[in-house]
């Protein structure tokens, strides 16, 4: 799980990079279950969701702040 204060540290360049392999790993995982109808850890299904939609999150207030 992704942790707001850490994420607050990084630049964009980073928080998008993370959001791009988040992304990718979801889309993996969400692959999975629909081919195998099952998955070995379904919770990650949940922390990740909510861990991509922190990053937007951030990476938005960061954007904001820098041209407002």
């Amino acid at each position: 799980m992704l942790k707001a204060k850490e994420l607050n540290d990084k630049s964009i360049q980073e928080l998008e990079a993370q959001l791009q392999d988040l992304s990718k790993e979801l889309f993996q995982l969400v692959n999975e279950y629909q081919v195998n109808k099952k998955l070995d850890r379904p919770h990650r299904l949940k922390t990740m969701r909510r861990d991509k939609a922190r990053l937007l999150t951030i990476i938005n207030e960061k954007r904001y702040q820098n041209n407002g």
